[in-house]
């Protein structure tokens, strides 16, 4: 799509353009004298403003014709925007609760307005580091991913429907690309320029990783299955900056990488951010608190995320597979309980594997990668960081090399921290 009458939104010409757009100015009554705008993007590609009047609240999120936190010198389609608007609507069909509303889209501005997520949401990322517990994170984002991973797949879906869907998202080429970059080849390329560690306390570590064959064999298997294995609508940048959340509310935002892929990257992003976490919290702790309590409170919420999709994702599939249009597995040849069940344990078995995969690889590229997490960034001691990192990069490593070896999370859990 091409973008002859876009220009970049500041906080007045913004004003302007709700002025001039009905979907957003009825919204706000037209009441515009106590109109405030904010811009607050942290992410690396979009302005992002909140807009706050006296009858009505929003979000506007414009995407740049370049990657925000890089500049000019790396183009990137705005098309992310109308894949984001996209994914939006057809995962809040499915997850009321989790998905926040989209009010307007304007193709060719790059312009999504949605719901104000008001305080005191927060992005989960930010909680994790400050060492918040949210007793129902498990619990919402098992039921985000079960929903929307399971009703845009084959297991819901007609082949037919399926196909078309897929035809929806495949055009989302640039942000695909990207991700088959910075995930499955520039960290084990000791060329590429988009590297960068914390040096030198990191040298070593990552002239061992980019020297594993193993690896690198495994990380061709999983590119693999990322590029051609169209399973279901996936997010496809599912980190804890995606998320907002309070004590009862969880809501997943930032969908423009989403397109038709493999379930397990989306589940093994959740999880690898987790885990990430957990790595990290020693790098913050301090006098006042060794983190060790949190800590425990994030395995247990990385094990309860993936029992609680597991079930989810089973009781869903259980639910729709007679009298269902899902043409995976049609009932009348997979027609007794012994068969479905077998099915769906190999179903099951290989998803697993896949999330940790994808989510070993996710890992390792935000500690070599172009783009790191502010879990580690925001440790200001360089030594200690690299000593929660190696630890990190390690669990990946053996994650990725080992992971079928692992039936249950429980035992990936206990290989980072016996019990």
């Amino acid at each position: 799509m091409g973008s002859s009458g876009f220009h970049p939104l500041d906080e007045k010409s913004l004003m302007e353009y709700i002025k001039d757009t009905p979907a957003l100015s009825s919204k706000l009554s037209n009441h515009f004298h106590d109109l405030q705008i904010k811009e607050v993007g942290d992410g690396n590609l979009n302005f992002v403003y909140i807009v706050v009047g006296s009858s009505a609240s929003f979000v506007i999120k414009q995407g740049l014709p370049y990657i925000r936190s890089l500049g000019e010198s790396w183009p990137m389609t705005q098309d992310r925007s109308y894949y984001e608007a996209m994914a939006l609507k057809e995962k809040r069909k499915w997850c009321t609760d989790h998905v926040p509303e989209v009010y307007h889209f304007d193709r060719e501005m790059a312009v999504i307005c949605m719901r104000y997520l008001e305080p005191p949401h927060i992005i989960l990322r930010k909680g994790l580091i400050a060492g918040i517990e949210y007793p129902l994170l498990a619990h919402h984002m098992s039921e985000f991913m079960a929903t929307t991973l399971f009703f845009t797949s084959l297991l819901y879906h007609t082949t037919a429907e399926h196909k078309l869907s897929v035809a929806q998202f495949c055009g989302n080429i640039e942000l695909c690309r990207l991700t088959e970059q910075v995930v499955f080849s520039d960290p084990y390329n000791k060329k590429s320029q988009c590297n960068r560690w914390t040096s030198p306390y990191l040298d070593h570590d990552v002239e061992a990783l980019q020297k594993d064959d193993d690896l690198k064999i495994e990380i061709a298997e999983l590119k693999s299955l990322f590029c051609e294995r169209s399973q279901a609508l996936i997010h496809g940048d599912l980190h804890t900056s995606s998320v907002m959340v309070t004590q009862d509310s969880t809501q997943v935002i930032d969908p423009e990488f989403a397109f038709y892929g493999p379930i397990g990257f989306d589940v093994g992003a959740f999880l690898d951010n987790l885990f990430l976490a957990f790595f990290a919290q020693d790098g913050h702790a301090d006098q006042g608190d060794d983190r060790r309590a949190y800590k425990e409170w994030i395995l247990r919420t990385i094990e309860e995320t993936w029992i609680l999709f597991h079930r989810k994702f089973i009781a869903l599939w259980n639910q729709h597979w007679e009298g269902g249009s899902g043409e995976a597995y049609l009932p009348e040849i997979y027609n007794s309980h012994e068969l479905q069940h077998l099915v769906q344990k190999k179903y099951m078995e290989d998803l697993f594997h896949d999330s940790l995969g994808f989510g070993a690889a996710k890992m390792i590229r935000r500690i070599v990668g172009v783009a790191h997490v502010e879990d580690f960034e925001s440790i200001v001691d360089a030594r200690k960081r690299a000593d929660c990192e190696r630890r990190a990069l390690e669990f990946a490593k053996m994650l990725m090399k080992e992971r079928r070896r692992f039936h249950t999370i429980t035992e990936v859990v206990s290989a980072i921290h016996p019990r």
